[in-house]
């Protein structure tokens, strides 16, 4: 029996966006179920003295590089942000209160491209607004299910879990107990997915 995969992810980050659209293969090849995990990447920075990596400039300038070889690997069109990094709140609020909800998957790709692929200003709540619409969702609905305590207490205890559980960065996966950083390690992800 293959083994759960619990993917924590940001939509702020880049290489969680790879990780997003990765993991759908995964998970359909090893038959793994995937447990999608929002945690606000801001809050670990902050609990665990952490700084993005693109803080280093030309380990920065490596990773988006590095970062399009692997997009262009799996076919995945990647658009650097110009407005990188991006307050994600709202938007992971929003994840928060949809974990459980039939809607989650298809709001995560909205969200996710609106932040990777149309490179928008994803901090700004009505550019949210429109890029929620215009992918078929109710935005205002949505961005109310953000500002409620139950969303935004789901995901303060998503984060403070992962922080418990040792993950100072996203994309971050859990299979068997282990933990795996980063969306170039997702090989060893499927590996121990298959057990």
């Amino acid at each position: 029996m293959p083994n759960k995969i619990e993917f924590l992810f940001d939509v702020g980050s880049p290489t969680a966006f790879l990780a997003w659209h990765r993991l759908k293969g995964i998970a359909t090849r090893t038959g793994a179920p995937l447990v999608k995990v929002p945690i606000l990447l801001g809050g670990v920075f902050k609990a665990t003295s952490g700084m993005p990596p693109g803080s280093v400039a030309a380990k920065g300038r490596w990773m988006n590089e590095d970062m399009q070889r692997w997009a262009a690997r799996d076919g995945i069109t990647l658009v650097m942000n110009p407005n990188f990094p991006v307050n994600t709140i709202a938007m992971m609020r929003i994840l928060a209160g949809l974990q459980g909800d039939p809607r989650f998957d298809a709001v995560g790709d909205t969200l996710f491209a609106g932040m990777w692929q149309q490179a928008r200003s994803m901090a700004d709540p009505e550019v949210v607004a429109a890029t929620l619409a215009e992918g078929g969702h109710d935005a205002a609905g949505l961005l109310a299910l953000a500002q409620t305590p139950e969303a935004k207490q789901r995901l303060l205890e998503n984060t403070e879990a992962a922080v418990a559980r040792g993950v100072f960065g996203a994309p971050t996966c859990f299979v068997a107990g282990e933990m795996h950083f980063g969306q170039d390690r997702l090989e060893w992800v499927e590996a121990a997915a298959r057990g």
